[in-house]
């Protein structure tokens, strides 16, 4: 059986493209960035996009029953990086667009899978997260299940990436809550999935092909003698912060960011022979998980395809998930 995905605040498709592979049909998703449009569409040509703002969508029966809604909702207002200003930001009253929706459809989804930063789990000392969980709970009829997950502990990415996963069943009976934790009586022996702790190596993610002189730093640039003195090792990703050379240890990449768009100091650093570049944005693309089947836009500046990157989410990951609400639901 093959269930359908209504996807909200789908930015490029990460989160489509996990449901796709556990074997998922998306029936109809959702972005307001005209750029990350772009990237979609070009990826996913076979089902409606609405490329437009989610207050704008206002007839939702329109868009058609599902049976899972997912949605990578805006993080800045929940980020550590940001104000943590969370439902006082417009950005954080956003989750209440997505319920609306949810409400509003001809018929209530089985699941709701919700994707968002670290932080949201212990914004305002847990109260947002209790906030959201009260509401999906009460108001709505679900179960609710969370859980922080690192991109490097359960797949082969090689990428420190910290998110918060919230998973809910419509309906559900023999679930339990205590304030630290939900457990879903259909995870109960299934999720977690278990740790793998043993990505792949950095180098399998890089590009063969030569790389653009662009990506390089040469001796004209400001701050090269100080990352050419910090950089030593070839197995390693490095970060330029502002007035220090950061290395990463235990062989991961960092958390890629959307803020890697903005410059272009953010991005990580690596050695080769040919000198001291940053990542590429296929390489920052690859280190998410993303096929080389998936397309980048030729259009699209470097500037864009690296915060597309990194607003999106390890696909893997993705799909993994994906696969343990199958045999929940199933």
């Amino acid at each position: 059986m093959s269930y359908t995905v209504g996807s909200l605040f789908a930015g490029i498709g990460g989160i489509c493209l996990g449901f796709k592979q556990a074997n998922y049909k998306i029936q109809w998703a959702n972005e307001i960035d005209k750029k990350a449009c772009e990237t979609y569409a070009f990826n996913f040509p076979s089902h409606k996009l609405y490329c437009d703002d989610i207050h704008n969508l206002l007839e939702p029966k329109k868009l058609g029953n599902v049976d899972i809604i997912t949605s990578g909702f805006p993080c800045q207002a929940f980020s550590v990086a940001g104000y943590r200003k969370g439902f006082d930001d417009h950005r954080g009253n956003l989750f209440f667009e997505i319920m609306r929706l949810v409400e509003e459809l001809e018929k209530k989804p089985t699941v709701l899978f919700l994707e968002n930063v670290k932080n949201f789990s212990g914004h305002d000392n847990g109260n947002t997260l209790s906030k959201v969980a009260n509401i999906i709970q009460e108001d709505y009829g679900y179960s609710f299940f969370w859980k922080v997950l690192n991109t490097c502990e359960f797949t082969k990415l090689p990428q420190n990436r910290e998110r918060t996963f919230m998973i809910a069943f419509k309906d559900e009976v023999n679930w339990r809550s205590s304030p630290k934790d939900t457990m879903s009586s259909r995870f109960e022996k299934i999720f977690p999935p278990p740790k793998l702790n043993s990505p792949n190596p950095i180098k399998n993610f890089l590009e063969d092909d030569e790389i653009d002189e662009i990506f390089y730093y040469r001796q004209d640039e400001y701050m090269y003698q100080e990352i050419r003195k910090a950089m030593q090792s070839k197995d390693t990703l490095y970060q330029w912060r502002r007035k220090y050379v950061r290395e990463n240890k235990s062989n991961l990449c960092p958390t890629l960011t959307a803020n890697m768009g903005t410059g272009g100091h953010n991005v990580p650093l690596i050695l080769t022979d040919d000198g001291i570049r940053k990542l590429t944005p296929r390489e920052c693309f690859n280190f998410q998980g993303y096929p080389k089947s998936f397309k980048l836009p030729q259009n699209l500046s470097n500037s864009h395809l690296y915060k597309q990157s990194g607003n999106s989410v390890s696909v893997p990951l993705i799909t993994k998930l994906a696969k343990i609400i199958y045999m929940a639901i199933s």
